[in-house]
């Protein structure tokens, strides 16, 4: 297992990786996934319902951090108060140990200030 948790946590942390994305839901959304997304998707679904390593983010936008019932969050996170907005996505993203200290997400963030903007402006649009 701990060979199985050091891929997924090289996984989200990948800059620059290129994955193949299948069975992921049709979802209404008014622009395309970014490339760059392929990280979260490694770790997380898009849809309503269905949390992989990480929780789903459909319908991210304007809910509370922590806030899905059938997801184990970090007790970090769920005292957070978050809710999440362009603005609080955007430190979130910049890097989650900084945004939450203590937080369970493997993620270093995503410094390219262009590229956060356009996975945030994704998620905002799912559903």
């Amino acid at each position: 297992m701990a060979g199985g948790m050091a891929a997924i946590v090289a996984a989200c942390g990948a800059v620059g990786s290129v994955w193949t994305v299948t069975g992921q839901p049709a979802l209404a959304q008014t622009q395309p996934r970014p490339a760059i997304f392929a990280q979260c998707i490694a770790c997380h679904t898009i849809e309503r319902g269905r949390n992989g390593f990480g929780p789903s983010l459909a319908g991210v936008g304007g809910r509370r951090a922590a806030s899905l019932p059938d997801y184990a969050y970090s007790p970090a996170l769920k005292a957070s108060g978050l809710i999440w907005t362009a603005a609080s996505l955007d430190i979130w993203l910049t890097s989650p140990q900084k945004a939450v200290p203590g937080t369970k997400m493997p993620f270093r963030g995503i410094a390219d200030p262009v590229r956060r903007k356009e996975v945030i402006d994704y998620l905002l649009t799912l559903k």
